[in-house]
């Protein structure tokens, strides 16, 4: 199975705007995520019914028995917001499974170090970098601007509406890139452990103590 290429809004075609490129499966690409350094007990999931984890190690990205979706009584647009744990990240590209069909996000906005980001802000604030999702069964690998994602604390994510649905899925969220310790270590280049989960009830993306993907 392979799956969608690097996605760039200056390579590829134009889709109303925004352009993604079909270049190389996902499979081609080395798989060097960020998942160990994300702070997985403070991830914060607004507008959402299903409290789930989807910020997943790679070998789990096609796992669709764990997801996150959006809050249809209230619209379909979604916020998460990812920090990472004493670091800063260099996101070199974002990872992404939506859908199923019509469920598939539209839009993918991305703000970069503002914490205290709300749904109300959003509407009047420029994305860092923003994305067209297409239709698809597989992960999708988006390419990120260098300049505006070289010193990540946190990561704001916002999704405005699904694509025909009600309500957004979400199956899979990862990036690929290197890091740097808040002490001042080396750049570290990170790849896929599987670190245990602590228990974050209410707010935090997952429930389950100590969960095993």
């Amino acid at each position: 199975m392979s799956g969608h290429g690097c996605h760039d809004e200056h390579d590829g075609h134009e889709h109303g705007g925004h352009s993604h490129s079909h270049d190389a499966p996902l499979e081609d690409i080395p798989r060097e995520t960020l998942y160990s350094i994300i702070d997985h007990q403070n991830v914060l999931a607004l507008n959402v019914v299903q409290q789930n984890n989807i910020l997943k190690p790679w070998e789990d990205r096609n796992d669709e028995s764990v997801y996150l979706e959006s809050d249809e009584d209230t619209g379909a647009e979604m916020m998460i917001k990812i920090p990472f744990a004493d670091s800063s990240a260099k996101l070199l590209s974002m990872l992404v499974k939506s859908g199923p069909g019509e469920q598939t996000a539209s839009v993918i906005k991305l703000f970069v170090n503002e914490d205290n980001l709300d749904f109300d802000d959003v509407a009047n604030r420029p994305a860092s970098q923003e994305f067209e999702i297409p239709i698809s069964r597989e992960v999708g690998e988006y390419q990120l601007r260098p300049a505006k994602f070289s010193n990540v604390r946190t990561l704001t994510i916002y999704i405005p509406d699904a694509q025909g649905a009600d309500s957004v899925r979400l199956y899979y969220l990862g990036f690929t890139g290197s890091f740097q310790k808040m002490t001042n270590q080396p750049i570290i280049t990170v790849y896929e452990s599987r670190p245990q989960l602590a228990d974050h009830k209410n707010t935090g993306i997952h429930e389950v103590a100590q969960q095993q993907f």
